[in-house]
């Protein structure tokens, strides 16, 4: 059917060609692109998933951008930690050279010291200069703020980490389970010969004793060799004139009470007891109990014998001579090189008590004394016990085996620091061992001590704490090897928690690593004592990846290293320069103490720093790298074009376009073919 009006064909064509048209314009459009969705229409799922993931991509970016950045700052202080590190290293030589006193002279260690604060001075500047776009990196304000400057048995505390989160502090509790111990072997004295000391210049008063009941109470009178009776009667006639009075004769003491209003007490009998001259009473009980009736006469008997030992330091048998003197109080005088103890009694005989006897005796370097019993126990209540010249023998001696090793012995000590051998023969007293072993204690680490027999104990705290004892030869009747308790001891570590985290420790140090808390602290040596403190902000803390929360984030301390910051245990590294304690003409071993402490801690932070960098930051590079190389790679598989794929759409789309075109061309010719109907 041919018609004019309405070209059938002609529509189909524009439609067709249309189509064709949008095809190739969108092939064009997106070679032109390179991207397959250029709009919402072109795919809507693949949009959203495109623009979720170029978030994330940009994210990734920025995190890397983050972590290089901080990559930057580390390298910076580290960098500048290596120079304090060999300023440190220099002055550890100066330490060192300085100690070598035979050979300097008093001006080359001045020069020492010179160059010593020099050191000091450029430490003190890089730690105030060290900057990263403005911000210091070394001067301490990197570093954590806490309250633990508070805790008293806390000597040093390093928090090299502390997350936050949303908190506005932490609360840091600690709880000590077990002090550090140090190491020690203990010589029981099984190999010693024991000075017999209940004969050394012993000299004993002899003495009465009677013992008689008042009410409930009995009362003991203590007096000297003299005393023969007692007796205890009531006197009414006393009319509150005295509650008590006595009198006495060489023999015999009497002590009237006055019973008339039954007022006398107990104590008022040991009152007028105790105030005649020779005599000691007590009472076994309440001495408030009333005196209620007379008490018919007591024979004394004899009683315990007091003495005075007297010992000398240097555990040689002491010679005492006792006299009447001239002066009004008693005179003790010590010839240590006779060893010969000279006592010279008062002239008022109420100087004469043998606690002033005593008293004189101990005011004399190198020797002591003490009151004591025929079987040489200690006695209390013979203090105010007075004596005459007759009481004491004229002169005392005794025969004395002398304290000290039984026979001759060498052995060998290792501590912590190296080890020494001491050679020593029999009769070496266990001072006299003490004192060898210290003196090389530095070498050792090994400190030796006779308080309470002989023991050798290291000098620092922990399981690397050692003593070893090993017996090389001892003689024949030497049994120094077999009272060792053991011949080799170690320390004990601390064993602490931290907010109920086990902590590890080293000696008197313990140290946490968690996710959310880092830290090192030492406290005083053997302390038991739990504490507790706050950590409230500080610190560095760095973007690492794409997201904003507390587990995307790092947070690493730097503390202060300049000189009054900088050291541990032994001290502050200021403390060597001129003046101060530690300088090197005032403590050159304590300076070597805290300058080791100082390059251990510096070193201790570059590797900290070291391992920020290594560990967390380059491998954090690393995975956001992969991460944002995958994220690219699938936002490009829905969102590029496929030029090969496009290519062809738009080679298609051209050929649709032209035959379109023609076919169009062709349609549009159908109505003119109704004009040959009209010829």
């Amino acid at each position: 059917m041919t018609r004019i009006n309405t070209n059938v064909s002609s529509l189909v064509a524009q439609n067709r060609l249309a189509s064709s048209n949008k095809d190739l314009n969108s092939a064009l459009t997106r070679l032109s692109t390179g991207l397959r969705i250029n709009n919402g229409s072109d795919d809507p799922a693949g949009l959203i998933a495109s623009e979720a993931l170029r978030s994330e991509i940009t994210g990734l970016g920025k995190a890397i951008t983050n972590t290089q950045r901080a990559g930057q700052i580390i390298s910076t202080a580290d960098s500048a930690l290596g120079q304090v590190g060999n300023l440190l290293n220099d002055v550890r030589g100066l330490v060192a050279e300085a100690a070598n006193s035979g050979a300097l002279s008093d001006e080359e260690i001045a020069a020492n010291q010179l160059q010593l604060d020099s050191s000091l001075e450029a430490i003190n500047r890089i730690a105030q200069t060290t900057t990263f776009q403005g911000r210091k990196l070394l001067d301490g304000s990197l570093d954590y703020n806490s309250t633990a400057s508070s805790v008293g048995s806390l000597e040093d505390v390093d928090i090299s980490k502390a997350k936050l989160g949303t908190a506005s502090s932490i609360d840091v509790s600690v709880d000590i389970k077990s002090a550090a111990e140090k190491g020690s072997i203990s010589v029981g004295a099984d190999a010693f010969n024991v000075a017999t000391t209940d004969a050394v210049g012993t000299s004993e008063v002899a003495t009465k004793t009677l013992s008689f009941d008042v009410g409930s109470e009995t009362i003991t009178v203590r007096g000297g060799a003299d005393l023969a009776s007692f007796a205890l009667t009531q006197n009414d006639g006393l009319d509150g004139a005295a509650a008590a009075s006595g009198t006495s004769t060489a023999t015999a003491i009497e002590i009237e009470f006055d019973g008339d209003s039954n007022t006398s007490t107990v104590a008022d009998v040991l009152t007028a007891l105790n105030g005649i001259e020779g005599i000691v009473a007590t009472s076994s009980g309440d001495s408030s109990t009333n005196v209620a009736a007379a008490v018919t006469t007591v024979n004394a008997t004899d009683g315990e014998n007091v003495g005075i030992e007297v010992t000398a330091a240097n555990e040689e048998a002491v010679t005492i001579n006792y006299t009447q003197g001239t002066d009004a109080d008693v005179v003790a005088t010590f010839d240590a090189t006779a060893n010969t103890l000279n006592v010279a009694l008062g002239t008022t005989s109420s100087n004469n008590t043998l606690s002033n006897i005593k008293a004189q005796i101990d005011g004399e370097t190198g020797v002591n004394s003490r009151l004591l019993d025929a079987a040489g126990e200690a006695l209390t209540g013979f203090d105010d016990l007075t004596v005459s010249g007759t009481a004491l023998p004229a002169d005392v001696t005794a025969e004395n085996v002398k304290a000290g090793l039984k026979d001759s012995l060498v052995f060998q000590l290792n501590g912590t620091n190296g080890a020494e051998t001491f050679n020593f023969g029999a009769g070496t007293t266990q001072a006299q061992i003490k004192a060898a072993v210290n003196l090389v204690s530095d070498a050792t680490g090994v400190v030796a001590d006779d308080a309470d027999g002989l023991s050798f104990t290291s000098d620092s705290y922990g399981s690397d704490a050692l003593v070893n004892v090993e017996v090389i030869s001892e003689g024949d009747d030497g049994t120094f090897g077999a009272a060792l308790s053991s011949t080799r001891a170690k320390g004990t570590d601390i064993k602490a928690s931290i907010n109920g985290v086990e902590a590890s420790g080293s000696g008197n140090s313990f140290s946490i690593n968690t996710s959310s808390l880092a830290l090192n602290m030492t406290v005083s040596d053997g302390s038991t004592t739990d504490f507790s403190f706050q950590i409230s902000g500080g610190g560095a803390t760095f973007q690492l990846g794409p997201g904003v929360s507390s587990q995307q984030q790092a947070s690493l301390g730097i503390g202060s290293v300049s000189t009054g910051k900088l050291g541990g245990a032994s001290g502050r590294l200021y403390e060597l320069g001129t003046g101060q304690a530690k300088s090197l003409t005032n403590d050159v071993s304590g300076a070597a103490k805290i300058i080791d402490e100082v390059i251990g801690k510096v070193t201790a932070l570059r590797g900290r720093l070291g391992a920020f960098q290594s560990t967390t930051l380059e491998s954090n590079l690393a995975s956001l790298g992969e991460s944002r190389t995958n994220l690219q790679e699938a936002e490009s598989s829905i969102r590029d074009a496929d030029f090969a794929q496009e290519s062809a759409n738009l080679t298609r789309a051209q050929i649709l376009v032209q035959s379109g075109t023609n076919v169009l061309s062709l349609a549009n010719q159908n109505p003119q073919n109704a004009l040959a109907l009209l010829g």
